[in-house]
């Protein structure tokens, strides 16, 4: 019935004349403006849509405006907008100019755009065709995909900072805007975490929840793509942490790179006899990186000792309500599924109730060991109070450090995959005796990209990552399921021995190293 009533009064004559759509109009023709001087409409193209904000109607249902195509951008009045409802039908047009001015026609954008406020529940959406957004899809031809790690404005971009991999999905171009709809849709829903698909020798379309979401992160990615650029003009690298000189498989730094890494008794290409070129090494910490013992008697116990006054000292936040959130699902599926050590969280009782159920099944979880993304979530906010108050260091095996920086040197790109969350992970690298070890590491996956037992997980690894083979990836663990996955997904791997980790299956078939020297 509201969702009735709410269709209702949003197709009504006085709302559709009301101020909250005259504003939203008013709102993209200065946006228009503003982007035209930043060369991002000129020549009528590019073009932007805003959702009516309206407390009172469910985002899903608010009134869609969008700015007319073939339309001088920086000329454009309120009058000019066309308001659409969700499924696309035109409620409101403007009225014909006279000559030299075209008939009024809603954007050629607008399948795009409808397509972006359908799967990403957006607020606005912007389409540029800045020259930056252009011409970075033309560094590489054949890339699907544009990468950018180890910059200031990546923390911009929503779910991104400083140390994370900026990966931005590029799609074919074609004759009319239209046709893209689809790849579109394709390339929004295989990465999930993107707010922005670029199109190539075109430009970009970029989302957010709001107009303001969408401008900042627009004005975030031209930015990137302008340093890219210029990176790109001085050989250097904007991919790698370091930003160093681009290195060219097949080429004279590439035979360089082989004898280097010959004399260091290691080789650049793949032992899994498929004949391709390493370009990643994926590593697990536990047995891999690190001591098993450190995370099993200093994490863990960190976290089940400060649990209770974590939750105390930060209840009310916005983080660990949502925490709090995260684990009552998990718990309740716990419940169903009759998992030891699972209580009831009462979610309508009071602080110290629920504070109370929260700290009893956390401890349950830390002491089964449970490979979840609520317990790892939570762990790793706790664990980030303990490296600012420097409770805690992040240790590594000796050989780590070298080896991490050898590979980064060599334009082999470094990953960390392990169960403990990207924020737990970044926590470790960042604080060691070492220093700050995450400028050799381009990126981090956790178990929201799935468990590391599972096949998929690494599937979903290497299209991440954009090779042209699994078999470009190495990847590195101690444990002999995880090891299978991997190999399954088409990947190299090389398992860990190190002191303290599990035995090995007699047959196990894979190579082994006792130090990252040997890889």
């Amino acid at each position: 019935m509201d969702a009735i009533n709410g269709a209702a009064k949003t197709t009504s004559h006085a709302y559709l004349e009301g101020s909250k759509v005259k504003e939203t109009k008013a709102l993209i023709a200065e946006l228009c403006r503003h982007f035209y001087h930043l060369g991002w409409v000129s020549g009528t193209g590019g073009s932007i849509t805003i959702k009516v904000h309206d407390d009172a109607i469910p985002k899903p249902q608010q009134l869609i405006v969008m700015s007319p195509s073939g339309v001088q951008k920086e000329r454009m009045m309120e009058e000019d907008m066309y308001v659409l409802s969700t499924d696309g039908t035109v409620l409101s047009e403007p009225l014909s100019k006279p000559w030299p001015n075209k008939p009024p026609k809603c954007s050629d954008c607008g399948p795009l755009f409808l397509k972006a406020y359908e799967l990403r529940n957006a607020g606005a959406v912007i389409h540029s065709h800045g020259m930056e957004s252009c011409l970075v899809t033309m560094l590489n031809p054949s890339s699907k995909e544009f990468r950018i790690t180890h910059m200031e404005m990546i923390k911009g971009i929503l779910g991104h900072g400083y140390y994370d991999e900026l990966v931005i999905p590029i799609i074919e171009n074609t004759a009319h805007e239209r046709e893209l709809t689809e790849s579109l849709a394709i390339a929004i829903e295989a990465y999930p975490k993107t707010t922005a698909v670029l199109v190539r020798n075109h430009g970009i379309y970029v989302w957010g929840d709001s107009w303001i979401s969408a401008k900042t992160q627009a004005e975030c990615y031209h930015y990137l793509f302008d340093a890219a650029i210029k990176l790109h003009q001085l050989g250097l690298d904007w991919s790698t942490p370091s930003h160093g000189p681009i290195h060219h498989p097949g080429g004279g730094q590439s035979s360089l790179r082989n004898a280097e890494l010959s004399a260091n008794g290691g080789t650049l290409s793949s032992n899994s006899g498929s004949g391709q070129p390493r370009k990643c090494i994926v590593l697990d910490i536990e047995g891999t990186t690190t001591p098993i013992s450190f995370v099993a008697d200093v994490l863990f116990p960190y976290a089940r000792e400060n649990i209770e006054k974590h939750l105390v000292l930060t209840y009310d936040t916005a983080e660990t309500q949502d925490d709090i959130k995260l684990l009552c699902a998990q718990v309740d599926e716990d419940l169903k599924n009759g998992v030891a050590g699972a209580v009831p969280i009462p979610v309508d009782g009071g602080k110290e109730e629920i504070t109370g159920a929260v700290v009893a099944n956390v401890r349950a979880m830390i002491t089964a060991d449970r490979k979840i993304t609520a317990l790892k979530q939570l762990q790793g906010h706790i664990w980030r109070t303990g490296f600012l108050n420097h409770e805690l260091e992040g240790v590594v095996f000796d050989d780590v450090p070298k080896a991490l920086e050898k590979w980064h040197s060599l334009g082999i790109k470094g990953y960390i995959y392990s169960s403990g969350s990207r924020l737990a992970q970044k926590l470790l690298f960042g604080n060691t005796k070492y220093g700050d070890l995450r400028k050799y590491l381009c990126g981090f996956f956790d178990t929201t990209i799935g468990n590391k037992k599972e096949t998929s997980s690494y599937v979903h690894i290497t299209e991440t990552l954009g090779v042209d083979n699994p078999s470009e990836i190495l990847f590195l663990t101690d444990v002999y399921a995880e090891a299978t996955a991997a190999k399954a997904a088409g990947m190299e791997v090389i398992v860990s021995i190190r002191a303290g980790n599990g035995p090995l299956p007699e047959s196990h078939g894979f190579r082994t190293v006792e130090s990252f020297s040997e890889v």
